[in-house]
């Protein structure tokens, strides 16, 4: 992704760029430090001292998800991140959710009436939207699906590709969907958060069912970030969702609606736009300015 793209985000719930190198062969991005790691540490580890409140789990998922909203629908253009999973959420001193990890991401230019697919399957396993593995156009509504899942593993404290005796032996996703249509959603909550005084049941079921919301197969059934924040807010009411396909079983139609009318832009990699300068060449800092994202200054600074 263009430098100057990523440069032109600012958001509190987006990881900050501070500079890049780009001298000859070296690639290099410098983010700000997040001393407490990314949200699979705490998710999924053992040690007892990095177990998530639920407080800290519901603001972190709203928190990835005005993120991904900023880049969706208040950037001069859409930029589909491409990776979201537990590993590309870094969490703050003050356990503040910041989206990271931007080097699969693409723009998207809704006013383009063409389109392009990307030519090989990008992201991670368990986490793919299934219009990546049916060759359809890749949009925002992918990002949606991949956060729906993280979603599903923030209440769970499970991968949501899990088999284990729990679930009897079927993947999580499937098995955690068959609990919530029994009315069990209780079942689905992180067993270690028994005891945590914090946990609001309410919030509990709406995350559920948002998340089932947002990995259905067809990605016009699933919500716009916008709204996904509506529902994680109590703002926007939620209908019971359907039972969403396993991916086995997954057969899009190939009816991708508005999807036919958005363009992607590869804006990544390792080649040097040919108008780059000659300060491009070496460590750069960001003055970002709070006029939007088409204001990007750039000045050149030294490595400390």
């Amino acid at each position: 992704m263009e430098v100057a793209t990523i440069s032109s985000t600012h958001h509190l719930n987006l990881v900050r760029l501070i500079g890049f190198c780009s001298e000859g062969r070296h690639r290099l991005l410098v983010y700000e430090f997040m001393r407490n790691g990314s949200l699979d540490s705490f998710l999924f580890s053992t040690h007892s001292g990095k177990l998530l409140t639920w407080e800290y789990r519901f603001n972190i998922a709203l928190g990835t998800a005005k993120g991904i909203t900023y880049l969706h629908e208040e950037c001069r253009d859409c930029i589909v991140h491409c990776d979201i999973k537990p590993e590309n959420i870094l969490v703050d001193d003050n356990y503040t959710a910041k989206v990271s990890d931007f080097g699969l991401a693409k723009l998207l230019n809704p006013k383009d009436n063409r389109h392009k697919n990307l030519s090989s399957v990008r992201g991670t396993r368990g986490y793919l939207a299934p219009e990546w593995l049916a060759n359809l156009p890749i949009t925002s509504k992918s990002d949606v699906y991949s956060y729906g899942m993280v979603l599903l593993e923030i209440v769970s404290g499970q991968r949501n590709f899990d088999v284990s005796e729990r679930t009897n032996h079927k993947k999580f996703s499937i098995w955690a969907y068959e609990e919530f249509d029994k009315g069990n959603t209780e079942a689905i909550l992180d067993m270690r958060l028994s005891e945590d005084q914090t946990v609001d049941m309410e919030q509990v079921r709406r995350m559920v069912q948002t998340s089932f919301w947002c990995i259905q197969e067809q990605p016009l059934q699933r919500p716009a970030m916008g709204k996904v924040v509506q529902m994680l807010e109590g703002i926007t009411a939620i209908n019971k969702p359907p039972r969403p396909k396993t991916l086995s079983a997954v057969s899009i139609s190939g009816n991708s609606g508005s999807t036919s009318h958005a363009s992607i832009l590869v804006a990544s990699g390792p080649t040097r736009s040919s108008s780059s300068s000659a300060a491009t060449r070496s460590f750069q800092t960001m003055g970002i300015t709070s006029s939007g994202p088409a204001s990007t200054i750039i000045s050149e600074g030294s490595l400390l």
